[in-house]
């Protein structure tokens, strides 16, 4: 394998025909994107084409056994007009993760972080500003043998592709208690982001959907009585003054703005629990006015204020968003970073 990179540019940029104002969340995508194959045992030339589709047999053991994963990374424009990656080397790290955990290859550092590096300097001019804002990006990575067996693939293919995105909850979020449905068991593949989990939450997450509310929050598979995450986020409580969040038991997505946030309130002399939490001592805590604030934490959804969670016929109701000077704070520090508005003490930015 070669760490150089092919770059097969377009004739002529799409962005003309965006209004970058009012752009949906992923349905638009940049000019280009990177593909690298595994072939042979050994990874072979990456490249970067313009975004098009990918011809596949029906045969290939990513559509047949789910031998699938992927990231959810943002670049952002900072006042100056840098772009500027957000802790990348996790993500590069997680997709490893997943990668073992899948039975698939590791991918190498050259094609992923350099790739990616390459990839965004040559479409910067698609990132939005901080105002309509960033570029979303997602690495896909999967297996492509043209074989009807239940086995470990021996052929795959890596993509990333990038497009922008505004806010994916421009609102504060309703989630509803699934006692019925789990998302991961012990043992499983909740801590790796691969994309079986996803496919298997969109029947629950439809039938909260028809309720009124925007999403699933999991409880554990065991006892249905300890909340996990929610479908598209880590979960965070503030009782009585305390961040609670469920500590990492091998089913929770090991979520890098989770990570961060953690980070962030400790660094600032706030005291977080990381450890089960049950969803009776969060209707306790409501009913008793103690529960003070609810947020989630994810690639795509930043930091989201939680409105209200359902569960047994009953809703918490949190209090208004106005009031929510914790997380509300710890949203605009990590935003600041993101968009260099504010100081990385951490590092945790990479400009391309």
């Amino acid at each position: 394998m070669t760490s150089s990179i092919k770059v097969n540019p377009v004739a002529a940029s799409r962005l003309p025909e965006v209004d970058m104002d009012n752009v949906p969340f992923g349905r638009v995508f940049s000019d280009h994107m990177l593909v690298a194959r595994y072939d042979n045992g050994q990874w072979q030339q990456a490249e970067i084409t313009p975004y098009q589709a990918i011809p596949v047999h029906p045969s290939i053991s990513a559509l047949n056994y789910g031998q699938s994963i992927f990231e959810g990374m943002k670049a952002h424009r900072s006042p100056e007009g840098d772009v500027m990656l957000f802790r990348p080397e996790e993500n590069f790290k997680r997709l490893n993760y997943s990668a073992a955990r899948m039975c698939m290859p590791q991918v190498p550092e050259e094609i992923f972080l350099d790739g990616l590096k390459q990839l965004i300097a040559l479409d910067r001019d698609w990132v939005p500003t901080q105002e309509q804002g960033s570029l979303y990006i997602r690495p896909l990575y999967f297996a492509t043998d043209e074989y009807i067996g239940v086995k470990a693939s021996e052929s795959y293919m890596l993509c990333i592709f990038t497009g922008p995105v505004g806010p994916y909850y421009p609102e504060p979020v309703s989630l509803l208690v699934s006692p019925e449905f789990v998302r991961a068991t012990i043992g499983g593949t909740g801590s790796a982001k691969v994309a079986g989990n996803y496919g298997a939450a969109m029947y629950p997450d439809k039938l909260a959907k028809d309720r009124g509310y925007n999403n699933v929050l999991w409880l554990d598979a065991k006892e249905s009585t300890y909340i996990e995450e929610c479908g598209t986020m880590n979960i965070f409580f503030v009782i009585d003054g305390v961040v609670v969040t469920p500590n990492l038991t091998g089913t929770i997505l090991q979520g890098i703005t989770r990570a961060s946030l953690i980070q962030l309130l400790k660094s600032n002399g706030y005291r977080i629990e990381e450890r089960p939490v049950s969803i009776y001592e969060i209707q306790a805590a409501h009913r008793e006015g103690r529960l003070q604030e609810a947020f989630g934490a994810g690639t795509a959804a930043t930091v989201s204020h939680i409105a209200r969670i359902g569960f047994n016929g009953y809703d918490m109701v949190l209090p208004p968003v106005e009031g929510r000077k914790l997380s509300k704070w710890v949203g605009k520090r990590l935003a600041d970073i993101k968009f260099g508005t504010g100081d990385d003490t951490f590092g945790w930015t990479v400009k391309v």
